[in-house]
């Protein structure tokens, strides 16, 4: 009489196993998406920072009193080639300048707009914009790519 040994695992086991694993991934997904939003927000807000201090630069040295675009700002390396892009971090990025004139200062906004605003691949869910005056104001993303066009209807960060 020969004992026949039987090893490995049988189907419901496996189905258990896979069962646990699907769970796990349900949970974990949204919260890495999440995670994600939330990182891309932070790098955006970061990054307003970064080109209200380039453009106080710009303007003290380069600039002769006035601000620049991107271009600009990355010609006088003062943004990596990155930023000067337009495009990071899930968030698209433009400044428009103003020149001074005959008794009108040197104004500039510079904005930052989630690529994709909504939706489970949404790259943000708020937008950015920063002036002169060193503020960083935000409002909900609510299309896609779509940037603020003024402050007065948005909130400042941190409040």
């Amino acid at each position: 009489m020969t004992n026949k040994r039987q090893e490995g695992f049988s189907l419901i086991e496996l189905l258990i196993v896979v069962a646990i694993i699907g769970i796990i991934a349900a949970i974990a997904i949204p919260n890495l998406l999440a995670s994600k939003r939330a990182a891309n927000e932070g790098s955006a807000q970061a990054t307003m920072r970064t080109l209200t201090g380039a453009e106080a630069t710009y303007q003290a040295t380069t600039g002769a009193g006035n601000f620049a675009n991107l271009t600009e700002l990355a010609n006088a390396s003062l943004v990596d080639t990155v930023l000067a892009a337009g495009q990071k971090s899930g968030y698209h990025f433009v400044i428009t300048e103003t020149d001074a004139a005959s008794g009108t200062p040197a104004t500039y906004v510079s904005t930052a707009a989630a690529v994709k605003a909504t939706g489970v691949t949404a790259t943000g869910t708020r937008n950015f914009l920063s002036s002169e005056a060193g503020v960083i104001y935000f409002s909900p993303a609510t299309a896609d790519d779509t940037p603020m066009t003024t402050a007065s209807t948005s909130s400042p960060i941190g409040q």
